[in-house]
């Protein structure tokens, strides 16, 4: 069987909206009402995911659900990538970071969820009106994304895809040094991964993950609009 393409490219939608929610973690039940409040419509809308699908949340095993709604596109995270690797992963680590849930589950279970990981494309591309719009979980590890592109399209194996990988799953050097150099060949490049209070931009890449993940504490899910590159808000103005 072909392995899953590394790279998925989507069109103009020219019938919606294309909104991008940071990471997930198991809160798909606050994700559905963030989607209610700002009225998305999936006979038309589609939402792209930053990755980090599961762990921590007490929802885990909704993301098979998720993942087989058409209009719902992730990229895969550092924590998706542990569910790839599960039967060579550190697992006490992964443990530590929320992945008890996993170890729960049968062994076909585990076999599912692994399946659709991996299918999970590392980059995701979105026509937009005003040019291309990328997602990543973490980073690019090229100033150029048509660089990165090249790479995974061509079949890049080994540990030059580990190390590819490894940047665009875990880095945050770019948010730690507040690089604003930006990512060319792109009109904005939308990652997760680095927790924030608010919605940020160095350059032209926006950081999304505004910890849907622990609303206890206050975090909530940012939806940008790729189209406007713009926070939604609902109909009365409330995020």
């Amino acid at each position: 069987m072909d392995k899953a393409p590394l790279v998925r490219r989507f069109p103009l939608n020219r019938q919606g909206r294309d909104l991008a929610v940071g990471d997930i973690h198991g809160y798909f039940a606050l994700l559905q009402q963030a989607l209610n409040r700002v009225g998305f419509d999936p006979m038309c809308d589609r939402l792209f995911s930053v990755g980090d699908l599961t762990d921590r949340g007490p929802e885990c095993t909704q993301a098979l659900d998720w993942l087989a709604r058409p209009w719902f596109h992730p990229v895969c995270g550092n924590h998706d990538d542990y569910v790839c690797r599960h039967e060579s992963c550190d697992k006490d680590n992964w443990i530590q970071n929320g992945g008890a849930w996993f170890q729960r589950l049968t062994r076909a279970e585990r076999d599912e969820f692994a399946a659709r990981y991996r299918a999970l494309p590392i980059a995701i591309e979105v026509a937009t009106p005003s040019g291309p719009v990328g997602l990543l979980h973490a980073d690019c590890p090229f100033p150029s994304w048509q660089t990165l592109l090249d790479k995974l399209d061509g079949g890049v194996a080994g540990g030059q895809l580990r190390s590819i990988k490894n940047v665009c799953l875990w880095s945050r050097r770019r948010i730690e040094l507040r690089d604003e150099s930006g990512v060319v060949d792109l009109v904005a490049l939308v990652v997760g991964h680095t927790p924030l209070s608010a919605p940020a931009r160095l350059g032209n890449v926006y950081y999304i993950d505004t910890g849907g993940w622990y609303p206890h504490e206050g975090g909530f899910f940012t939806l940008l609009d790729l189209h406007s590159l713009m926070p939604v808000t609902s109909p009365g103005g409330n995020p």
